[in-house]
């Protein structure tokens, strides 16, 4: 599949771009501070540095719940907020390559506030997703954003509509209010209510069917990812993945067989490269 092919069906709403934390694999802080881009990246920063042990270091969602427990809530809040508010950095090259095709609709696994500069001078509606709530079952808040103002306000999940681009992300943000869904707390949460309908607005789920997707720089290796990309793509029409992983673990093969996700032969850096 060449690139201006994706990038057609992109613009054209019949490839959903789907980001994940290895589009940060070139990015750092100005001061050269890297910013988290895989899971052992990720329990470093919240560890301030430090290795945690094997059994935590499996995955970040391990070593977050670790910390809460011995740190608190907010502790773990505050860390992540923390990670991707107090040095500047540049946008990872996805971000600026979609910045080309301004889709009507993203999903994007990161906790960052990368995706919305996209959209700052654009009016939009954000989904982010929340856990651990006691208001209801939803695990999701509608935000829209008047460019004019530049503010978002919440809004009812029945407003959200195609009138808009839709920026989705399951896994809360930085703004405009901090919530992350980052430990295995949140994450046993937000799937078991998603699992019965509540992780996605009503028109996101029938929006969804029939979709392909780009998977940019997710890894799909641990339970938790692929848990949840099956969840929010579910009636999904195939798709592709890019990532830097030149081998695939036998779960990994078993997950894009059957969702009939195609691996491209390229890394993310070369993809983006490319004019074909």
């Amino acid at each position: 599949m060449k690139k201006s092919e994706l990038e057609a069906q992109i613009k054209e709403g019949r490839l959903i771009p789907f980001i994940g934390m290895g589009v940060f694999k070139e990015t750092k802080t100005e001061d050269g501070e890297q910013i988290p881009f895989d899971s052992d990246s990720m329990i470093l920063r919240l560890n301030g540095g430090r290795a945690m042990s094997q059994r935590l270091m499996y995955e970040y969602s391990r070593a977050a719940m670790s910390l809460e427990q011995r740190k608190g809530r907010p502790f773990i809040e505050q860390m992540t907020n923390h990670i991707f508010t107090f040095k500047p950095y540049p946008l990872p090259a996805v971000y600026t390559w979609l910045k080309t095709l301004m889709p009507r609709y993203v999903i994007d696994l990161n906790l960052d506030d990368s995706l919305l500069k996209l959209y700052a001078d654009r009016d939009h509606f954000l989904v982010t997703g929340v856990s651990r709530i006691m208001a209801g079952y939803d695990r999701f808040l509608v935000y829209m954003y008047m460019a004019s103002s530049q503010e978002y306000k919440r809004v009812d999940k029945e407003l959200l509509s195609q009138m808009l681009p839709i920026l989705f992300k399951p896994l809360g943000c930085t703004v405009p209010e901090k919530s992350f869904i980052i430990s295995d707390a949140d994450f046993v949460d937000w799937l078991t209510e998603a699992m019965g309908g509540y992780a996605l607005p009503p028109f996101l789920k029938t929006f969804k069917n029939d979709k392909s997707y780009l998977f940019l720089g997710i890894d799909f290796d641990r339970d938790t990812y692929r848990m949840v990309a099956n969840e929010v793509t579910l009636g999904l029409s195939g798709g592709y993945l890019v990532n830097d992983k030149e081998e695939m673990s036998k779960k990994e093969e078993k997950f894009l067989t059957s969702h009939k996700i195609e691996k491209l032969n390229t890394s993310l850096a070369s993809f983006l490269k490319s004019d074909m």
